[in-house]
This record gives C-alpha cells, structure tokens and sequence, in this order.
C-alpha cells in the first residue's frame, strides 16, 4: 500500500510540474535561507518573530516579562495625559504582578507590585520640568565671552589640591 500511495504522490507531483503550477514561487532560485549555519533547535521560532515583527521578550518567563515592564514603567507613562492614566496603567501592571504572585510559574525571579504614588510623583516632576534645549558654542567663542582664559580640569584639580 505505501508504494501506491507514494506513487501517487509522485504522479500528482510531476503532474503540476508539468502545468507549471511551481514556476515564479517567491524564492525561486535564490539560496534557501540558513543553509550552511550551525543547527539551531529554536530556529523556527526566531524566524516567526521575525517575520511577524513580534519582540523577542515573548520568549521569557512571565516573571522576567513582568520585571522588565517594571522597569519600563516610567518611559511607559511619561506621554500619559492624566494622573488618572497614570494610576490606571499601574494598576493593571499591578494586577498582572498579583495574578502571577499567586500562581507563580518559571524562574523565581524577585517582581513586586509598583508604588503608583512614587510613579505619579515622578510623572508630575517630569511634566513640571521645563524642556531643556541645547545650544552648542564654539569653545573659542565660550573663551571670548568668559574674558578669561579656559583651564583645563588637571590645573583646576593642582590648584585646588595645592
């Protein structure tokens, strides 16, 4: 039976070949990709993230993902419009954190909820902060304003010390 059904296969194989049902596939004549590199068991799974565009963090732990959303909490909230935004985003990131704490799984790795009041804190300050722009001056014209010539940090440092 399996030489028959090979046979079919086959028979159905040249069958398109000859209607050309495999002529200009995507790839045709090009050299297959990763041929010759050293065997990677997870190779399909970094060739899907990077053909779906998707971060490489899905790979971790839950635990390490939540870690790692911990630190980004404040580039995460710096373009929120409201303290109530604010509080919202942290108190899903929270929730996220208590779900896993009471049902860990993976590495144990340390993840404590966020204190929403200190984001807020630091949200505000950076909202209260005026934007700094940068003007950059030529050190001879920073020379010639300061009327004085410039030293260098070394003869600063032998002046102090001496």
């Amino acid at each position: 039976m399996t030489d028959a059904w090979e046979a079919s296969v086959e028979a159905k194989i040249q069958g398109a070949v000859q209607r050309g049902e495999f002529d200009d596939l995507p790839g045709m004549g090009k050299p297959i990709p990763g041929r010759g590199a050293p065997y990677d068991e997870s190779w399909w799974i970094k060739s899907f993230l990077e053909r779906e565009a998707l971060p490489s963090d899905l790979l971790l732990p839950t635990s390490l993902q939540l870690r790692r959303r911990v630190e980004q909490v404040p580039d995460e909230v710096r373009d929120l419009p409201t303290e109530q935004s604010v509080r919202d985003f942290v108190a899903q990131l929270n929730a996220q954190i208590v779900a896993w704490l009471r049902n860990p799984d993976g590495p144990r790795v340390v993840v404590r909820p966020v204190n929403a009041d200190g984001v807020v804190r630091r949200w505000r300050a950076e909202r209260a902060r005026p934007e700094v722009t940068m003007t950059v001056i030529e050190p001879a014209a920073a020379r010639a304003s300061s009327g004085r010539p410039r030293r260098g940090w070394w003869q600063r440092w032998r002046r102090r010390r001496g």
